[in-house]
């Protein structure tokens, strides 16, 4: 098993990304955990654009969430708004500044300059293996897979086109089908196709 040797790699990357992450947001005021959680704002649904959302996909607790939230909010990066069914519950939404500072950080330049020096072929392999590993990864500890809406088994294409998610009986939107949602459960593809 190549387990250590996938972590070492792992590991490295991983101090890089978070290096170059640190080094990136200090000119705006932000630690690499609150990028991150702009980040995950910016690419989730409306049932997963709260601070459990973020805390759950993040894998942090409610109060290193709770902070940097209130920073994100006080930068003007995200702004929060009461859940219309539930006034208890509050959404966050990234506003058009803290969309200008995703664009101009994520992807950060460590990676953009390496994939410069990939042949398609090999960022498609990357892509591919990393898929599986995080796919793996999330199969074998139990953990939520956040993934797209629109490869998620409630997802449901009605008669003349509409989409709709099973599990909260509502209507979705094509963009809203692009973004990641805590409630996903992957498609169980049966053994014989």
């Amino acid at each position: 098993m190549k387990t250590k040797e996938i972590f070492d790699y792992l590991e490295r990357l991983s101090n890089l990304l978070r290096n170059e992450e640190r080094r990136e947001g200090m000119d705006y005021g932000i630690q690499p955990v609150q990028l991150e959680a702009l980040y995950y704002l910016s690419i989730c649904n409306r049932y997963s654009d709260t601070p459990m959302g973020v805390a759950e996909y993040l894998g942090q607790t409610k109060g290193t969430v709770s902070q940097s939230l209130k920073l994100l909010v006080q930068k003007g990066y995200i702004s929060k708004h009461a859940n219309k069914q539930d006034k208890r519950s509050i959404h966050l939404q990234v506003t058009p500044s803290g969309k200008k500072l995703i664009e101009t950080l994520i992807p950060p330049p460590l990676i953009t300059k390496a994939c410069i020096n990939l042949n398609e072929e090999e960022q498609n392999q990357i892509e591919s293996a990393l898929k599986q590993l995080l796919q793996s990864i999330q199969q074998s500890n139990g953990m939520k897979s956040f993934g797209v809406c629109q490869t998620c088994r409630y997802n449901l294409k009605k008669k003349g086109g509409d989409l709709f998610c099973e599990l909260t009986q509502e209507s979705l939107t094509m963009s809203e089908t692009q973004c990641i949602c805590r409630e996903h459960e992957p498609v169980i593809k049966s053994k014989n196709g």
